[in-house]
């Protein structure tokens, strides 16, 4: 019987038309997959960037009220602000850090001011000026410190510094002498 071939062709070509759709209906639900999952990264992302900056934000406000709370009698009203302010940002994973006797890290650390101690081997915090804070891994604001540790190598005339002009307190200006020009006045006519 003729009529078997081209059934048979028909049918052939139908299942690789279901084959071939499937395969995009799958690849399609990849891709969606896939979207959704990027989506819900970026949304994490956003919301922990704009949790970060909201608590940036209010870190001059923790200051202050560590300002008062150290210099202040404290009231009740006072130390209620205090505590609430801590115990919230607390609640969102921020952490504060520098103490003194910390070893110094200038990843977390901005070092204000340095003190020649011959007794120490490395760096240490000597003094806190400002606490640092965290909010899990992320550093919101760096402590300002004082550091006590070895004096710094001192430098040989003869290395390297040639043609930098010094400023008056003995350090090195940005611009090499060499790279600026002198301006002449006019000559009078």
């Amino acid at each position: 019987m003729t009529g078997s071939g081209p059934q048979a062709t028909e049918l052939a070509e139908l299942r690789r038309l279901v084959e071939e759709r499937t395969a995009d209906l799958q690849r399609v639900k990849a891709e969606y997959d896939n979207y959704r999952k990027r989506v819900r990264r970026d949304r994490l992302a956003v919301r922990e960037i704009a949790v970060a900056n909201v608590l940036r934000a209010l870190l001059p406000v923790l200051d202050a009220v560590d300002r008062a709370c150290a210099h202040e009698p404290l009231t009740p009203g006072l130390e209620d602000i205090a505590d609430s302010l801590r115990e919230q940002i607390g609640a969102l994973g921020v952490t504060s850090f520098g103490e003194v006797g910390d070893p110094f890290d200038p990843a977390c650390h901005d070092a204000l001011a340095h003190h020649a101690s011959p007794d120490r081997d490395h760096l240490v915090c000597s003094a806190v000026l400002r606490s640092g804070y965290r909010l899990g891994d992320h550093l919101l604001r760096p402590a300002h410190v004082e550091v006590a540790g070895p004096a710094p190598p001192t430098r040989n005339a003869h290395e390297g510094d040639r043609g930098v002009r010094r400023s008056a307190d003995g350090g090195a200006r940005p611009f090499p002498i060499a790279a600026r020009k002198r301006r002449r006045s006019p000559k009078p006519s």
